[in-house]
């Protein structure tokens, strides 16, 4: 028996059975085998990427794949779990197993060890000592072993340590003999010469993110052999891959479906969404632009209403038709805006691909195991086929979701359609554990990213990053937002073109809007579009400087029978001035409601699914007549909300215009019914925008802002912004959609416009300014080099541990809470629901917010929910919060987390 059938790879708790661990290590490089086969399109790529023969790069790849756990050759490693054969390699107390096997297998044959020496020594004997550079050689040999030994979604530990504690010398020649066995079953003599080129070595550090991610995907694959087909005896390394590791390989690729969807031809925007009768402006241009072969970036800058997202898909499946993409991935602020879109796409998503094509669309966020609809569209292997059964008509109503694709965020990308926030696509920049897996996920995908306005400067430096990553993947980007500033959308076609390695393009200031910008190859192209003129609309501007006045608006609407919602910009002014309301006597209270993010998730469930009712676009006069909604920005995104009036907090011009959106944005008759005919006006009293804040003034006090509103400027800090946009709506007297936008949003961001701020604000707004510097600087540590290949020298910033601890966003800290209710002796969870009851009565609430509330917590009912942690998985990382009858005040299902007037606050 050679010495490497001695060492186990996968075993069984019941320690009896055992798969040994050369089989295993082939079990996983059949299926690389599998996933780059030459005819396929991935191996096509990536082999034209390093400029490599298809068929070498399938022998290679596979053959290191087949080194990925080389570590477990370590009799550290054999040691954890000892006695399973007395013909297998036994444990040593000597040797305890304080590395993982990961980084051992790396150690094994990074270019300071002697076992490395011994195999480049070996190959170069086996290949006839072929000519080449040895040192280059070593260093891409490196490179592939940092792919490979990171296979379980992090690059191996490269500091040195001593092997010796960890491998005997034994251990080591069973491994060097394992690979000179499979350099005689993989390679031939004239393999070897590319490794030592240096602009080789360059690509394959680039490609090396995509290829670490078929790592881990090949390794999760290959380790899904059952116990019942292990292999404990010997059987030759050719014949075992012959005839047990291809064929399991090929069985579970086929299970995963992992293979693209064929795409549909391209017919239309009114293909994709039938129910549209007559395109936008914007759709029109989208459906007619020219494309030029390559990959591309869009910026579709539009009114709220003009159809942004039918757009987008209608370019993405031009895109697609092309042949310059097989999928999508759509990304959002939040997870209540993807679960809206999710709902959205699909009734769409499956007009991409053709009659009898079964792709998946994936829901992308940490809570997407609530929404009834992700659930609903999972697919177990066993159930795919018999889905195929059915006509199309009957499949086209739902939606597609493979089980292995739906079990992990980390996995969603892979889908062919995704949905989910933004931060699931950063975390491919960021140095999060398989950060490769989404690198490879989002490639070949359109990269569909909507509200861009959204973002703050950490999280825009970040999609930055990833847009120059995706161009040099040679992937097509479209960003949608209602407005951004010149010097926005120029950062966002300079990362484009650098990463695409093209000349940036030169923008010119342009007071066009909307606006389409199209970077092809050739250059930059900006086209004005017109507006219809449903959506056209001129906004009486109205300045409200005291809590009375706004009182009064919302009296006077409710007595003619108007809805009206006033957008707070912290929850505790939103509650505030919801309980005014309810001390009032001329407001029915049972069409007032609150919604805000503090609420439990069962609670803000309802509250957002009664707002799309009372409020959305088929709401009728009877649900809208004298309803008043106070909301936070949880209403400005992605929501289709319509209201009569609509008051706003001082906000800055962006946000004041997104939250304009929401103001008469279906035409209705004067009830406030929808009218569907075309070219009919809407018949309500001309709409009028009303902006709370502090007396507009020339000459602000330093305190302008802080006094008349604490909560917001610890929000939006930049005061002088605020200050602009109030002097520019009150100069104005209104806003003119969209022919007012670009100027608005120039006469805030633009740099000429800062020398207007007051000297009494210039301190306030520079420090504004520095922290968003500091942000964009913490972005820049945080992201990765992707230059230096997958590797720890890659992050600046340390990381490469699990995606909750990468920041995707800066925020304050906050902490998870569970809302717990008496039951009997004991406790239940406050949400009275059959699935996942836990995670419905959960909630985030500021640390220091917590702290106050814990400190209410008796001792002996801290005693008793400490045990109740310990009997629930779910509550491990989770703070409980007993709702007796002495501490029912910190929450109520209308109110939400209590807060109290006179607190600092928070947005949302």
């Amino acid at each position: 028996m050679k010495n490497y059938y001695r060492y186990w790879g996968k075993t069984e708790k019941d320690g009896i059975r055992y798969h040994l661990l050369a089989y295993h290590c082939l079990d996983v490089a059949a299926v690389g085998w599998v996933l780059l086969g030459p005819h396929k399109p991935l191996c096509r790529r990536l082999a034209g990427q390093l400029g490599l023969p298809q068929e070498l790069l399938q022998r290679w790849f596979s053959f290191f794949l087949c080194l990925h756990d080389s570590g477990k050759f370590a009799t550290a490693f054999q040691g954890l779990a000892s006695g399973l054969s007395p013909e297998l390699v036994p444990g040593s107390q000597q040797k305890p197993y304080t590395e993982r096997h990961d980084s051992l297998g790396y150690h094994l044959w990074d270019d300071d060890g002697k076992l490395f020496d011994q195999l480049c020594n070996s190959c170069f004997s086996l290949w006839g000592k072929p000519s080449v550079n040895s040192i280059q050689f070593r260093r891409t040999l490196d490179v592939w072993m940092q792919i490979v030994t990171g296979h379980h979604g992090s690059p191996p530990k490269t500091a040195p340590i001593n092997l010796s504690n960890h491998f005997t010398t034994q251990d080591e020649e069973a491994a060097l003999q394992f690979v000179l066995s499979l350099c005689n079953q993989f390679l031939s003599e004239s393999d070897a010469a590319f490794l030592a080129d240096k602009a080789f070595s360059q690509r394959l550090k680039f490609a090396s993110w995509e290829l670490a991610g078929i790592v881990v995907l090949a390794d999760w694959l290959g380790s899904g052999r059952l116990p019942d087909t292990y292999c404990q005896h010997e059987i030759g390394l050719n014949e075992y891959w012959q005839n047990h590791a291809l064929p399991f390989a090929e069985q579970a690729v086929i299970r995963a479906r992992l293979e693209s969807s064929p795409v549909a031809p391209y017919a239309g925007t009114t293909y994709l969404f039938p129910l549209i009768k007559t395109l936008t402006p914007l759709q029109q241009w989208a459906t007619e632009c020219g494309f030029y072969g390559t990959n591309q970036l869009f910026i579709l800058e539009d009114v709220t209403g003009a159809g942004k997202t039918e757009a987008a898909l209608t370019l993405a499946h031009r895109l697609m038709t092309d042949g310059l993409a097989d999928g999508l991935y759509v990304a959002l602020p939040t997870m209540a805006t993807a679960n809206a879109m999710y709902e959205r796409l699909g009734k769409a998503y499956r007009r991409l691909y053709t009659e009898n094509a079964l792709p998946s669309l994936v829901l992308a966020h940490g809570s997407r195991h609530l929404s009834d609809s992700f659930r609903k569209s999972l697919v177990l292997p066993e159930d795919q086929n018999s889905r195929r059964m059915y006509g199309c008509e009957e499949e086209t109503a739902e939606t597609f979701c493979s089980a292995w694709l739906s079990d992990s965020r980390k996995k969603a990308l892979l889908a062919e359609v995704g949905v989910g926030t933004l931060d699931q696509a950063l975390l491919a920049v960021l140095p999060a554990k398989h950060q490769s897996l989404r690198c490879l996920g989002l490639a070949r995908k359109v990269l569909i990213v909507d509200e861009v306005h959204a973002y703050d400067p950490y999280m825009s430096s970040l999609l930055q990053r990833l847009l120059q990553y995706h161009a040099a993947q040679k992937g097509n980007a479209i960003l949608l937002s209602a407005t951004l500033p010149y010097a926005v959308r120029a950062s966002y076609l300079q990362a484009y073109a650098d990463g695409a390695g093209l000349e940036a393009p030169q923008l010119e200031p342009t007071k066009a809007y909307p606006l389409a910008t199209h970077f092809p190859s050739s250059g930059v192209i900006e086209t004005p579009l017109s507006t219809r003129k449903e959506v056209a609309r001129t906004l009486t501007v109205r300045l409200l400087e005291a809590v009375d006045q706004a009182m009064t608006v919302i009296k006077e609407s409710v007595e003619q029978g108007k809805c009206v919602c006033w957008v707070r910009n912290t929850v505790g002014d939103a509650i505030e001035a919801y309980r005014q309301l309810t001390k009032q006597n001329w407001i029915d209270k049972d069409r007032l409601a609150l919604f805000h993010s503090r609420f439990a998730m069962i609670d803000r469930q309802r509250i957002e699914s009664e707002t799309l009712e009372c409020f959305g676009k088929d709401s009728t006069a009877e649900m809208r007549c004298g309803r008043v909604l106070i909301a936070t920005q949880v209403v400005e995104q992605s929501l289709d909300l319509d209201f009569d009036v609509m008051i706003s907090d001082l906000a800055p011009i962006d946000l004041i215009i997104q939250r304009a959106g929401r103001e008469h944005r279906h035409v209705r008759d004067a009830a406030g019914n929808r009218l569907d005919k075309e070219d009919i006006s809407d018949q309500r009293e001309p709409p009028v925008l009303y902006i709370f804040g502090p007396p507009s003034t020339e000459n602000p006090a330093e305190n302008w802002l802080k006094s008349a509103l604490p909560g917001t400027q610890a929000i939006y800090q930049h005061v002088g912004q605020l200050w602009l946009t109030q002097r520019l709506l009150g100069k104005a007297g209104k806003l003119r959609m969209p022919h007012d936008a670009r100027d608005f949003i120039e006469g805030v961001y633009g740099e000429e416009f800062e020398s207007s701020i007051p000297d009494s604000l210039s301190e306030l707004s520079q420090r504004a300014l520095a922290e968003a510097y500091g942000k964009i600087g913490m972005a820049n540590l945080n992201a990765l080099n992707l230059s230096k290949g997958y590797s720890r020298a890659s992050s600046d910033g340390g990381g490469w541990e699990d995606e909750s601890k990468i920041p995707t966003r800066l925020c304050d800290d906050s902490v998870r809470i569970a809302l717990v209710v008496a039951d009997g002796d004991g406790w239940r969870p406050y949400a009275d629901v059959v699935e996942f009851a836990w995670d419905m009565s959960m909630l985030s609430v500021p640390n220091w917010r917590w702290q106050k509330a814990k400190e209410a917590i008796s001792l002996s009912a801290s005693t008793s929910l400490a045990l109740l942690r310990e009997e629930h998985k779910v509550l491990k990382w989770v703070e409980l919060f007993p709702l007796t009858p002495e501490l029912s005040a910190w929450y109520d299902n209308r109110i939400g987390w209590g807060l109290y007037k006179g607190d600092a606050d928070e947005p949302d």
